[in-house]
């Protein structure tokens, strides 16, 4: 039974994969029967299977003889595809990326195309003159009338670089110790373009190559670098840059020539080369340059020096020439060289980094830092103000977990060996409970005003100072006789209790200065004694958290304890509030014990 292509008339339209053709027309095919080859053509025009009719064309022996096959030619050349059909006398077409070319043997769209040959002998062979990149696709020759279709071909065309250059030609002015990249680009090759370089005909190995294909998706632009660290032996030095592909094998070649400069060459002297301060230097810059030199520049610590132009600079000298350089410059039409130098001037110690006031809280780790520069290289000692003992001899004086006691001034001293010696101090403040450091004894005039004062210098200040003796309790302003004054400045606060016209009660009373701060409470407790009368008195304290503990009454917990040095004193009144304000005296010690003559007594 046939496979028949069904048409609507005597005549149908081929409908596979290539019905489309780019001259807006389809190719018209017979109704066409696929079966094994028969040694006659038959057509039937009636009784057939098929209820519209149809027109069927047994096809006895048509083949290709010759078909198309992959071809490669470079740009300009002529190219021709073969095809060759036997026992066929019909339509043949060819197809350019599945587009139809056109029928005939001259195809007026593409006038550098045409099909040659004997149409007798079967010949149907498509020619393309000057062959471009537009030519480069699959070609496919067609026997619309026998539905037989070559295999299609590949046309290549192989497009050499348009052409080829080194970046900088022809002649590139290098800096000679100054590594340099020579850049060759060999620009729209099909395929890409193969660089290589020679150096005075000699290859050269070592060359980064990378490619950038192109919009049209088929040519390539290739880049080739070649390192080169030029020297003064490559004045005049030729190198070369030849691209190749499959369309130009022998390569197009670039060149270009090096002309290799170099900066001054420069020396710099001092004579002498060890001084003191305030003697004279004078400084010498050598220097050799190609091309020649064209002129000089001296500068200190980065600063011009106005009238300085020649090779040689003469100058008094002080200090700031160990730690600013004083530099050359020298310049030719390449470029300059800068030379600099230092100058070994003794001098006594100068301070770099002066210590900073610092405050930090009990248990912290404090650095104190102190920077000295000196000549001959100084010796650095760190100590506490008051003491003689040594604590570092670095820059920094590290403590470790401070505490009050640490609190006070500190002293870094630097010593030039037979130069000069220098010393700087620096506070340190431990924040705590108020430390109270006035006298224990004070003393005032019988008749006249008297004054109590607690001063607290300790960090940080207090934010409360309260006096309290026999049943007496004020912060600030008056009470009868009494006035409390508070006094701020630099070095801490001043608390001071002034008596008008003192009495002889006044003497036999203990004055109580209790300050407060974030961090708890300070106390001291005070005696005032008559002038002239050098009697022991009493001279315990409560320093907070560090000082002797005295009488405190804490939410119906009383704690009791004094220390008197001298005899012991009848109707000490002492009052404790561990909460923000003294709500009254609760408690009156009695420490007198009439049947003792010892010194020292304590009662609990």
């Amino acid at each position: 039974m046939h496979s028949c292509l069904q048409s609507s008339g005597a005549r149908g339209e081929h409908r596979g994969p290539d019905k489309h053709t780019g001259s807006g027309f389809r190719a018209p095919l017979s109704g066409i029967c696929h079966q094994p080859p028969r040694k006659l053509i038959y057509t039937h025009t009636g009784g057939c299977d098929y209820p519209t009719g149809c027109a069927i064309v047994y096809s006895l022996g048509t083949r290709f003889s010759q078909e198309p096959a992959d071809q490669t030619v470079v740009a300009g050349q002529r190219a021709v595809l073969p095809c060759v059909l036997l026992n066929y006398s019909g339509i043949v077409q060819w197809t350019k990326d599945g587009l139809a070319l056109g029928m005939g043997q001259g195809l007026k769209a593409w006038p550098r195309y045409r099909v040659v040959g004997s149409a007798e002998a079967g010949q149907y062979n498509l020619e393309i003159t000057d062959a471009e990149l537009s030519d480069d696709a699959s070609y496919e020759c067609q026997a619309t009338e026998a539905a037989l279709r070559s295999r299609r071909a590949k046309l290549t065309v192989l497009i050499p670089p348009e052409d080829t250059r080194i970046d900088g030609g022809p002649v590139i002015l290098l800096q000679a110790g100054t590594p340099h990249n020579l850049t060759c680009r060999a620009f729209n090759a099909k395929p890409a373009a193969t660089i290589i370089w020679f150096r005075d005909g000699t290859q050269q190995e070592g060359a980064v190559a990378s490619t950038e294909l192109l919009k049209d998706g088929k040519r390539e632009t290739t880049v080739s670098q070649l390192l080169i660290n030029p020297t003064d032996l490559d004045i005049g030095r030729v190198f070369t840059c030849r691209s190749v592909n499959e369309a130009i094998p022998s390569g197009k070649e670039t060149s270009i020539e090096l002309d290799v400069h170099h900066p001054p060459t420069v020396t710099l002297s001092i004579e002498p080369q060890t001084v003191q301060e305030g003697e004279r230097v004078i400084f010498t810059c050598q220097a050799t340059a190609n091309p020649e030199i064209l002129g000089y520049r001296w500068a200190k610590g980065g600063f011009l020096i106005e009238d300085a132009h020649e090779s040689r600079y003469e100058t008094n000298v002080d200090y700031s020439f160990f730690t600013e350089p004083v530099s050359c410059e020298v310049h030719n039409k390449v470029g300059s060289t800068n030379v600099s130098t230092l100058v070994n001037v003794h001098f006594a110690p100068r301070i770099v980094v002066d210590p900073k006031p610092t405050t930090t809280d009990i248990g912290s780790d404090v650095t104190l830092t102190c920077v000295w520069v000196g000549n001959p290289p100084l010796t650095l000692t760190w100590t506490k103000k008051d003491s003689n003992m040594v604590l570092s001899n670095s820059n920094q004086l590290l403590l470790k977990s401070v505490t009050q006691a640490d609190a006070g001034t500190y002293t870094c001293r630097a010593i030039v060996p037979r130069i000069g010696v220098a010393e700087r101090e620096v506070p340190l403040y431990v924040n705590g409970p108020p430390i109270i450091s006035s006298e224990a004894v004070q003393y005032a005039v019988r008749g006249d005003g008297g004054k109590v004062e607690c001063f607290i210098g300790s960090t940080p200040p207090p934010d409360r100072i309260a006096w309290a003796w026999k049943e007496n309790f004020l912060e600030v302003g008056t009470l009868e006789r009494y006035t409390v004054e508070r006094t701020n400045s630099g070095s801490g606060v001043l608390s001071t209790l002034t008596i008008n016209n003192v009495m002889e009660a006044d003497f036999q009373t203990h004055y109580n200065c209790t300050a407060w701060n974030s961090f708890g409470p300070g106390t001291a407790i005070i005696q005032l004694e008559e002038r002239g009368n050098r009697s022991a008195g009493y001279v315990s304290r409560a320093q907070g958290s560090l000082g002797t503990p005295l009488p405190l009454l804490s939410r119906g917990m009383a704690q009791r304890h004094c220390s008197l040095l001298g005899p012991p004193q009848p109707g000490l009144v002492l009052s404790w509030e561990t909460d923000s304000l003294f709500k009254t005296f609760v408690e009156h010690l009695l420490c007198a014990r009439p049947h003792t003559r010892s010194r020292r007594d304590r009662c609990k």
